[in-house]
């Protein structure tokens, strides 16, 4: 019998935050599975485990529904505020709860997550693994510009027409039309954006990864 790719859990919270996890979710237009996802793309499953757990629901926080169904159709019934969430199967509750703390983090600059670049010389006296994201406290200015578009790396959709304009380079780069990054954040963003789109990675889109790289050669040609 084939795995399932997808399956739904009932993740129990409180009511604060659910409401502040389905808020991003809602300005990101993704679902709550997506932030919990967009998560592990760029954190890997030890650095999730290290986050406090958000916990359940404390004993005087309880909604109320109505039963749909059985004998006690129609009756109002108190239980734990809840999120439902849609990811692969294998995940804990705590740990999915652990991602989406995490993506509340990252969102509000509270945390950063820090990706070296593999094209950089290395000087190492004896072998390391490959570098991985760490998660790290008080981070630089330029890298809150880095988390704020982990969480809205999913919403990125290809331009139909590609890169035309500069408006249409910081919107794929994940800037405000009338933002105006120096060049250290434009590289910054580029790199946090290559790292999950390149078609070499697990995740990678050879189209956005495409548009990522005209965005890159419009914006600095019109630094030259």
């Amino acid at each position: 019998m084939p795995v399932p790719l997808k399956h739904s859990y009932t993740v129990p919270c409180s009511s604060a935050f659910r409401e502040a996890v389905e808020a991003l979710a809602e300005q990101r237009q993704v679902n709550v599975g997506d932030l919990a996802r967009s998560v592990l793309l760029v954190v890997p499953a030890e650095g999730v485990e290290q986050f406090p757990d958000p916990g359940e629901p404390p004993s005087h926080d309880r909604e109320t529904v109505i039963l749909k169904s059985g004998p006690a159709e129609g009756r109002p019934w108190r239980r734990k505020p809840r999120l439902q969430v849609r990811m692969p199967p294998g995940h804990t509750i705590p740990f999915i709860r652990r991602a989406l703390g995490l993506a509340l983090a990252l969102s509000e600059g509270k945390l950063a997550v820090a990706i070296s670049d593999p094209s950089a010389p290395v000087q190492r006296s004896v072998p390391e693994p490959a570098p991985t994201p760490v998660i790290e406290e008080e981070p630089e200015a330029d890298e809150l510009d880095r988390l704020r578009a982990i969480i809205s790396t999913l919403a990125f959709d290809p331009l139909p027409d590609g890169v035309r304009s500069r408006s249409d380079a910081l919107h794929v780069l994940g800037f405000s039309p009338s933002a105006k990054p120096d060049s250290r954040t434009v590289r910054a963003k580029f790199r946090l954006l290559a790292t999950i789109h390149h078609p070499d990675s697990d995740h990678g889109d050879h189209q956005r990864m495409s548009q990522l790289n005209q965005a890159m050669a419009l914006l600095r040609n019109g630094d030259d």
